[in-house]
């Protein structure tokens, strides 16, 4: 059995142009069906948050809306109670890159507030990418490509072919206008190769070592394709 570490998100609130602090945290389905995916397949897991804070989980992503109606929201509640993990998380700090067989980063804009800026977590990111250690990272998640910069000042993912959550979900999601700046725009300004697929259907992108999904709807295909990489 190898183990995958999940690197989620502590932050429970997202900072706004206008310093508005959006409730935040990490966004249910892309920790649910990753797990379930790992797991299922005879992986263990292991969630890993800066200083071993026990994760929120975004509340919007319990709603009904957000899960395919009432009893859609219903199973995902209790998918992510079924989710021990994310109870009793480790620290990002102490975390050993050379014990787990793959890395994953879900989303939610948890991420976009600490994972964006979080030295340790771009330093393991920086390691997975020289090693190809296989790496997938979903919808928000990939803000943390931001802090994955080399002591030369060079950022890994420069060059690789990527996605992300786009600038038009921002926008229809309530946010295009609020935040202080997009992820898709940033991305692009880092100089990855930003592949934009159609909003809200699932787009992934392999390059090499490294799966990434656009949105939510991409978290299943993301880890079945990095489930293939353990195989």
């Amino acid at each position: 059995m190898s183990k995958v570490l999940f690197v989620v998100t502590g932050a429970e609130y997202w900072e706004l142009a206008d310093g508005t602090k959006h409730p935040t945290g990490v966004w249910a389905e892309e920790v649910v069906v990753p797990h379930e995916t790992f797991t299922s397949a005879g992986h263990e897991v292991v969630v890993a948050t800066p200083g071993g804070v026990v994760p929120q989980v975004d509340k919007r992503s319990l709603l009904p809306e957000y899960t395919g109606g009432q009893e859609g929201a219903a199973r995902m509640v209790e998918a992510v109670a079924g989710v021990e993990e994310l109870r009793k998380p480790i620290r990002l700090e102490d975390v050993d890159l050379d014990d787990y067989a793959a890395v994953y980063y879900p989303g939610g804009h948890g991420p976009m507030e600490d994972l964006a800026v979080d030295q340790n977590s771009g330093r393991l990111l920086v390691t997975a990418m020289r090693t190809d250690k296989p790496l997938g990272i979903v919808c928000h998640g990939p803000a943390a490509m931001l802090a994955a910069v080399t002591e030369g000042g060079v950022n890994v993912f420069a060059g690789r072919r990527v996605t992300g959550f786009t600038n038009v979900e921002e926008a229809q999601a309530g946010f295009g206008d609020k935040a202080r700046w997009l992820l898709q725009d940033r991305l692009v300004e880092l100089g990855a190769q930003f592949q934009e697929g159609t909003a809200w259907a699932p787009n992934v992108v392999v390059d090499g070592n490294l799966v990434t999904g656009q949105n939510p709807a991409s978290s299943a295909q993301a880890a079945v394709e990095l489930l293939r990489k353990l195989a």
